[in-house]
């Protein structure tokens, strides 16, 4: 599966491995991510497309840090919080 602007994305490496996030922005070989929690629209967090598993769901874009959150919670939220 392809990962495109609006993506729900599974991250598997790093502090938020298996957390899910929306995918903002593709730039080159990375893309910019955010849960509307740790991670908000405002300043999301630029991440390797290989440490990110796609699934089957896109949003519409855009969306705010609360839609965003509520949106993911479908998929369990993020499995490590702070």
């Amino acid at each position: 599966m392809n990962i495109t602007v609006g993506s729900v994305v599974k991250s598997t490496a790093g502090k938020d491995k298996d957390g899910f996030f929306a995918v903002l922005e593709l730039i080159g070989d990375r893309a910019l991510i955010a849960d509307g929690k740790r991670r908000k629209v405002e300043s999301p967090k630029p991440k390797n497309l290989k440490h990110l598993r796609a699934t089957n769901t896109v949003f519409d874009l855009p969306l705010t840090n609360k839609e965003l959150k509520r949106s993911l919670k479908a998929f369990g939220g993020n499995a490590k919080e702070e």
